[in-house]
């Protein structure tokens, strides 16, 4: 049946998993996981200009919004989360849409991904724009729910990025950009929880991670746009502090505290010997980046 996306072929060295050993299903499964990260690695330059559209949208005041159901809307759902604690930057930012609502975060709806008009409503509640990037994600790039949102988001003249393992799928039609890992056939065939929920985790990850450093929220490989809303991110924050500066535990939380745990000023002030008022100003000056705001990179002409 070679009509089928790849995602529900049968994988040929699957065939008999019934009959292996335990260590036999683990190591075939890990087998076919390591040609995940290869196959991502085929699409970094589609990776990249997604990126570099969805920065553009940002810098234009949009956000960036992930589509999705079942694993590939629990996954958008995740990497959404994850981007105030770690960037700073507002929960409306980037925002995850799943079809059938919260409610499929934790148990399967699957008659909600049918409803192609629930994702248009969904995306008309958020007043989705053409200063919005919308990616839709979909294993089998069949789902008429992310269908009819990426159809919406081209209709208000948003930025349209689609992630499918499958490079024929009918959602890529239209579409900015199509990011399509060629995982192949699951180990449990149509079961794209594994390897094609595996590669659209990696590229959400670097949607996300590659979109906030080039919009400043990192000083190298550090979080220095993280929210200390917590003890460990406390802590985190004070590391990066000392880190940073050379400041013992006493001057570095003085610092934090004055800024209300913002890290970027508390390193500013520290290392120029600044208070918190100029510490901001340099910042707002510089974009937002730290190594421009310390002398590190030349200032904007």
């Amino acid at each position: 049946m070679t009509d089928l996306p790849p995602t529900e072929r049968r994988n040929q060295r699957a065939r008999e998993l019934d009959l292996l050993s335990t260590k036999d299903v683990v190591a075939l499964m890990n087998d076919e996981d390591a040609g995940v990260p290869s196959a991502v690695r085929a699409c970094l330059d589609d990776i990249a200009r997604a990126v570099d559209g969805i920065v553009e949208q940002f810098r234009a005041g949009g956000r960036l919004l992930y589509v999705g159901a079942g694993t590939s809307g629990r996954l958008g759902v995740l990497d959404a989360s994850e981007a105030p604690p770690t960037f700073g930057v507002p929960p409306t930012m980037v925002v995850g849409i799943i079809a059938g609502g919260d409610d499929a975060l934790r148990r399967s709806i699957e008659g909600a991904e049918d409803d192609a008009d629930a994702a248009t409503k969904a995306l008309d509640a958020l007043g989705v724009g053409p200063n919005d990037a919308v990616v839709g994600i979909s294993a089998g790039g069949r789902t008429p729910y992310v269908r009819g949102a990426l159809v919406r988001a081209k209709a208000a003249g948003a930025y349209t990025i689609a992630l499918t393992c499958n490079a024929t799928a009918p959602m890529i039609e239209g579409v900015a950009v199509v990011i399509a890992p060629q995982v192949g056939p699951e180990v449990i065939a149509g079961s794209t929880r594994l390897k094609s929920g595996t590669a659209e985790k990696l590229v959400l990850n670097m949607l996300t991670t590659a979109s906030m450093v080039r919009l400043n929220k990192t000083y190298g490989d550090l979080m220095v746009d993280l929210r200390a809303v917590n003890a460990k991110l406390r802590d985190r924050a004070l590391r990066i502090l000392r880190e940073t500066t050379g400041a013992d535990d006493g001057r570095a939380r003085a610092a934090l505290e004055a800024t209300g745990w913002a890290l970027k000023p508390a390193i500013l002030m520290v290392r120029a010997g600044i208070d918190r008022a100029e510490a901001e100003r340099r910042l707002a000056v510089a974009n937002g980046s730290l190594r421009r705001a310390l002398g590190e990179l030349p200032a904007f002409s």
